[in-house]
C-alpha cells in the first residue's frame, strides 16, 4: 500500500556568502512534529547556489576543511562567463548536490553516531528554503522483510 507523501518547508537563514549550516534539529523537530515513525525523508534545495550534504558534526574542523577545500578547488574568481559572479557558487552547488534522502527509524533520521545534515550556503548571506518530504512506512507492513 502506498502512503501519501507530505510536503514542508523549512527557512533557513545564511550569515555569510560561504556556510554549512547543521539542519538536523531542524529537521528533528519537524520529523517529531508530523508524527512520523518509520519511513523517508528527502531534504531538497530548490536553489541554484547552495546545496545540502551529510558529514560529521562532532568536530567544527571538517566543516571548515569541506568549505576550504571547495574553495581551492573552485576558486570564486576564475575568469567565469556568466556575468553574476556568483559561477563558483554554481559549481559547487552542483558538485555537492541538492538532495539527500535519509531512512526515519524510531520518530528520527537514522543518522551514524557522528553525522549531521548540513544546509551548504554558497552565494550568501540569503534566506532560503529546505523542502522536506516525507513518506511514512506503512504501519502495517513487515518492511518487506520475510
Amino acid at each position: 500500500m502506498m502512503l501519501p507523501m507530505q510536503r514542508f518547508t523549512l527557512q533557513v537563514r545564511s550569515r555569510s556568502r560561504e556556510e554549512l549550516i547543521d539542519v538536523t534539529r531542524d529537521v528533528q523537530s519537524l520529523l517529531l512534529r508530523v508524527g512520523v515513525a518509520r519511513g523517508l525523508c528527502t531534504l531538497f534545495v530548490p536553489h541554484t547556489t547552495a546545496a545540502i550534504t551529510v558529514n560529521e558534526n562532532a568536530d567544527p574542523d571538517v566543516q571548515r576543511d569541506l568549505l576550504e577545500h571547495l574553495r581551492r578547488l573552485v576558486p570564486r574568481d576564475s575568469g567565469y562567463a556568466h556575468a553574476e559572479g556568483n559561477s563558483d557558487a554554481h559549481i559547487k552547488s552542483s558538485l555537492v548536490g541538492v538532495s539527500v534522502t535519509l531512512p526515519v527509524e524510531g520518530g528520527k533520521l537514522a543518522l551514524g553516531t557522528w553525522q549531521g545534515v548540513y544546509f551548504c550556503e554558497f552565494d550568501g548571506p540569503r534566506l532560503r528554503r529546505l523542502d522536506v518530504f516525507v513518506i511514512a512506512a506503512d504501519p502495517e507492513s513487515d518492511g518487506g522483510l520475510r
